[in-house]
């Protein structure tokens, strides 16, 4: 599922075929159809595993042990994390782009709504604060997708815009994200 996540994340749902899908899990083409049926359903698994590990991510960081951080920040650290998995952030992107598609549009809602649910039942946040952590991921997410890394100390607006995203965790972030043609 890896694979899949990060080629939808690099080239969209349209953008992306089961055959390159296939190619980066290192498997042949009808072995994926066999297995998802349709590329639509491939990339619901894909949303699916993306949302899960972000979930599973949140609900770690609501948990872990340490008094030095609010929840919040705690939550805040997870997401950045979650760079490690290639594609992540841009799936999810991709999947809240296609909310007009019959199939992937609801399913795609109902994701979103249960990060919403989770920020303010699970963490306990008022809306305002749900609000702000959900505006701030979709910030990072399309400086991702944008690949505004590429011009990180060339433009000092980017950097400024960099150093406000990312005050504490600017080296952890500047060294996950691939930078110029490096695959995501």
């Amino acid at each position: 599922m890896l694979a899949a996540i990060a080629v939808f994340g690099a080239r969209g749902y349209v953008g992306t075929t089961t055959d390159e899908v296939a190619k980066a899990a290192g498997v042949s083409q009808p072995y994926v159809v066999r297995l998802f049926g349709s590329k639509e359903n491939l990339f619901l698994a894909a949303m699916d595993e993306s949302l899960e590990q972000m979930m599973s991510s949140f609900r770690a960081a609501l948990v872990a042990d340490d008094s030095e951080l609010s929840t919040e920040k705690r939550i805040g650290q997870a997401y950045v994390e979650l760079l490690n998995v290639r594609g992540l952030h841009q799936m999810l992107a991709h999947s809240y782009l296609l909310g007009s598609h019959p199939v992937i549009g609801p399913a795609a809602r109902r994701g979103f709504t249960t990060v919403w649910r989770f920020f303010r039942e699970d963490a306990g946040f008022d809306a305002e604060s749900a609000r702000n952590f959900l505006a701030e991921g979709m910030l990072i997410s399309t400086m991702i997708g944008l690949r505004i890394v590429d011009d990180y100390g060339t433009d000092p607006e980017i950097d400024e815009l960099f150093v406000a995203c990312f005050p504490t965790e600017l080296s952890s972030v500047l060294d996950l994200v691939p930078r110029g043609d490096e695959p995501w």
